[in-house]
């Protein structure tokens, strides 16, 4: 069987074939730049890399050009569209009604539609691109596995907003999260490491241009740092994370804004960008030594982290492992240093001479003595996407 995962965006569409029988990738890429000027395809299989440009003005052009890529006589990895046994799709969030994985028909579409505002950066990406396979291949079925779907198991104390109770359940405000995909992956490879399920505490941390931490008691989500939005929580590229509502009035007010664009200024012009200049970790640290304003956002970003790491093994009860995942989190040990060095009342003991040389691959830092273990672990939302699809298919 074989599974497309896809990740569509406002302007691209992200792609990954891969095997079930034995879970491998078969190929992958990327469609950028739709509806603009320039746009193009990369993809890579048996080892190797192509880019070509393509005029992609709807993600259907894009789905069209993946397909053909895929199925190309001389670089392509099938001979035909119907060796693909269901396309899978990463949704963010459409509400509380959809936290389970779903096969999308045109009625569940048709609700998908009505239900935008709740992640409306990113849900019309995720519609475009199932509309553009069920143009292109109609008897193929599609599936919706959501983002917040692994915080379903949160208890109503940690979604709860402490406002009256008809915003909850006219309105619909409450904590979702995010990166559910990714915290379920990376957990349950550490439970595995850990040598069971039952009775561990274990706090995820995806860090990354989006970040968001998640923390994991005898396998089920419990508490995650994103809230109604990916807005809540960590500090991030360019998101502010934990803040005062009444700023957004505040800043409304000050620099004559509507409340719209205020928190599209706390998404996007706000967070390491917002505090000095640069929205990408390396160059923050690139300027660590002589610029304060990128000391200052490196010390907020991980003094974030750090805070709720604590917290979250405060609300376990505890804390048997910690697990680093995500572009920072994977790739940036100066980042695990300066948190895990905080941690030593937790009984957190790391090896930092080790440290440095896990990179993008998998790796235990804790030491034989650490009273909690930490680990690297890659995470792999495809293949979750691609698990879940096979299971709503058969």
């Amino acid at each position: 069987m074989k599974i497309l995962v896809l990740n569509a965006g406002s302007s691209s569409l992200k792609f990954q074939l891969l095997n079930m029988e034995d879970e491998s990738v078969i190929a992958k890429g990327n469609a950028e730049r739709i509806g603009i000027e320039g746009s193009f395809l990369t993809y890579k299989a048996n080892g190797k890399a192509y880019t070509n440009k393509y005029l992609m003005p709807t993600h259907v052009e894009a789905m069209e050009h993946i397909i053909a890529t895929l199925t190309d006589p001389e670089i392509g990895v099938i001979k035909k569209i119907t060796e693909i046994s269901g396309f899978g799709h990463r949704v963010v969030n459409v509400g509380e009604t959809y936290f389970d994985s779903v096969v999308v028909t045109p009625e569940v579409l048709e609700d998908f539609k009505t239900k935008v505002d709740f992640s409306p950066l990113h849900v019309p990406g995720a519609i475009s691109g199932i509309e553009a396979c069920y143009k292109i291949a109609p008897k193929i079925k599609n599936v919706a596995v959501f983002d917040i779907g692994f915080h379903k198991t949160l208890p109503d104390y940690a979604y709860r907003y402490a406002l009256p109770k008809e915003d909850y359940e006219e309105l619909k405000i409450r904590k979702y999260g995010a990166h559910g995909t990714s915290h379920r992956f990376v957990s349950q490879e550490c439970a595995k490491l850990l040598g069971e399920v039952e009775g561990t505490k274990i706090v995820t941390c995806h860090l990354g241009s989006g970040s968001s931490m998640c923390a994991v008691k005898d396998g089920k989500s419990v508490d995650t740092s994103m809230g109604f939005t990916p807005l809540e929580g960590l500090v991030m590229g360019t998101r502010t994370g934990d803040i005062d509502a009444s700023v957004v009035n505040f800043i409304a007010e000050k620099r004559n804004m509507t409340a719209k664009e205020v928190v599209n200024y706390l998404n996007k012009k706000s967070g390491m960008f917002g505090l000095c200049g640069y929205s990408d970790m390396r160059d923050v640290e690139a300027n660590l030594e002589t610029n304060a304003d990128c000391k200052l956002a490196y010390d907020v970003m991980c003094y974030r982290v750090i805070k709720y790491i604590g917290s979250y093994a405060a609300a376990m009860g505890g804390l048997d492992a910690i697990v680093f995942t995500g572009g920072i989190g994977e790739r940036d040990p100066q980042v695990r240093e300066t948190v895990l060095s905080s941690l030593k009342f937790l009984g957190v003991e790391f090896d930092a001479e080790k440290n440095p040389s896990v990179f993008g691959d998998f790796g235990e830092l804790s030491t034989e003595n650490s009273k909690v273990k930490v680990y690297v672990i890659p995470t792999n939302e495809e293949l979750v996407i691609a698990r879940e699809t096979k299971d709503l298919i058969k």
